[in-house]
């Protein structure tokens, strides 16, 4: 499976016309950079975090460039990199990539041996040992959004809608559809009282109800709460056994692009208005409420993503100028520095252990070490021919010969593929002699903008702001 090449980006799709196998792919070298890549990269750094001028951003923030990985025709063919994972330096590399033919892809999750796969195509693929391993359909549009819970899972679509599936206990590659949230009985219920509509623009909808993109999930810890996110600025509450709709919030005056549910109660959401919130969820018997407790972030670029490392500890925010902040939990949320590895709006984010991953429409993936609040770059993954939109992270269940601890990371792009990476928390630190020897390729705004237009907003026109 590791030993198929191609030599071009063609082939590679006309390859996946015979099948949707897991192909090698040999955009991905380890040798030095052209002098001119070489010179950007001794000239480019981290710089200090705009709240603090004196900082240096992230205590130690690492190098910051976006490499370009687009062969040509006249490229040379590289040496394939598909050696064992072992022997292979740097450790952090390309497995393969998963590739059907039928649409961008917008979600990803990952449990256990699983990998759940959502797109513009309405399917979502369910892939198992890099295989496709079985698929299922929804009647409406684009699945933004994808949460496991046990044997439910969650997605979020387009229509504005969540829509609850359960796998077969008789036969695991089933899906069935379990409802709809809301379910058509509580709109049936709040429907007959005016009381519980509320103006959002020119309409009048159910409070219970997204009236636009449901853009994003999240599971509270205890896994009891589902949270939801969308393009009509609330956040929404649903009680997981009870699929009813407990809370809604106007948490934001532009889309609502991320929220991340963490530990004691907290929830983070970050907008399209260049704000990042911090909500606390209060219980008085079975009354459950979110209350505003602080804003982190104020600035124009529209925040696109958001990720919190496992103990809650670190809180990360990705945004449309390419920049990753993070604020430290320990000192009640402070301002921690500023990552810059991108070029392009940073559009994904998730974070595993101690590391941190971007994703941007530059088309790579960063790959941050923390040690403390200090981060360092590891590797830059270049390969997907079309901005990085999801990102999903397992712990490598594979020992380790050499007792690090390694992760399998997979990268969702518009250019209909999901890549799927190994990587090592210690692997060596980013070198220019680790980097991409090809001619870089400078990309522009228009060659990154996905083609739904999801990134426009009517508040203000010529801002990528909705993700």
């Amino acid at each position: 499976m590791r030993d198929r090449m191609f030599s071009d980006d063609t082939s590679l799709h006309r390859a996946s016309n015979f099948g949707n196998g897991v192909h090698s792919d040999p955009n991905i070298s380890a040798n030095a950079m052209s002098p001119d890549v070489l010179h950007e990269y001794k000239m480019r750094n981290s710089s200090a975090s705009p709240f603090d001028s004196s900082r240096i951003s992230g205590e130690g923030s690492p190098m910051t460039m976006s490499p370009w990985n687009r062969t040509t025709a006249s490229s040379p063919f590289t040496k394939s990199p598909f050696t064992p994972f072992e022997e292979n330096l740097p450790k952090n590399g390309l497995i393969g990539s998963l590739i059907r033919e039928e649409g961008h892809i917008y979600s990803l999750a990952a449990t256990r041996d699983l990998l759940y796969t959502g797109s513009d195509s309405k399917n979502i693929r369910v892939w198992k040992n890099l295989k496709e391993y079985t698929g299922f359909k929804s009647n409406s549009g684009l699945v933004k959004a994808i949460v496991i819970s046990g044997e439910k899972l969650f997605t979020g679509h387009q229509d504005g809608k969540i829509r609850v599936w359960r796998v077969s206990t008789k036969d695991p590659k089933v899906h069935k559809r379990a409802g709809t949230l809301p379910t058509l009985m509580d709109i049936f219920k709040y429907s007959v009282k005016p009381k519980n509509y509320v103006q959002v623009r020119k309409q009048k909808t159910l409070w219970i109800r997204h009236s636009d993109a449901v853009s994003c999930l999240s599971l509270s810890e205890d896994k009891k709460l589902l949270y939801s996110a969308s393009w009509d600025r609330t956040l929404k509450v649903w009680r997981v056994e009870t699929s009813k709709c407990i809370e809604s919030i106007h948490a934001h005056d532009d889309a609502v692009n991320s929220v991340v549910a963490s530990v004691e109660g907290l929830l983070y959401t970050g907008a399209a208005d260049g704000t990042v919130k911090v909500w606390k969820k209060e219980q008085s018997g079975k009354i459950i409420k979110h209350s505003l407790v602080q804003t982190l972030l104020k600035q124009e670029s529209a925040v696109t993503a958001l990720a919190v490392s496992a103990s809650g500890s670190i809180v990360y925010c990705g945004s449309s100028d390419g920049l990753v902040n993070f604020w430290e939990r320990e000192t009640q949320l402070s301002h921690g520095g500023v990552l810059k590895g991108h070029r392009l709006a940073v559009l994904c984010l998730a974070a595993a252990g101690n590391l941190v991953f971007s994703g941007s429409a530059d088309k790579t993936i960063c790959v941050w070490r923390r040690e403390g609040v200090m981060h360092t770059c590891l590797s830059v993954l270049a390969g997907h021919t079309g901005p990085v939109k999801c990102l999903a992270v397992e712990e490598d269940r594979e020992p380790s010969l050499r007792g690090d601890r390694r992760w399998i990371v997979y990268s969702g792009s518009l250019d209909k593929s999901v890549k799927v990476w190994g990587v090592s928390e210690q692997a060596p630190e980013l070198t220019p002699m680790s980097m991409h020897s090809h001619t870089p390729k400078f990309i522009t705004d228009a060659d990154s903008l996905p083609p739904d237009g999801s990134y426009s907003s009517s508040s203000r026109p010529g801002k990528d702001r909705r993700h």
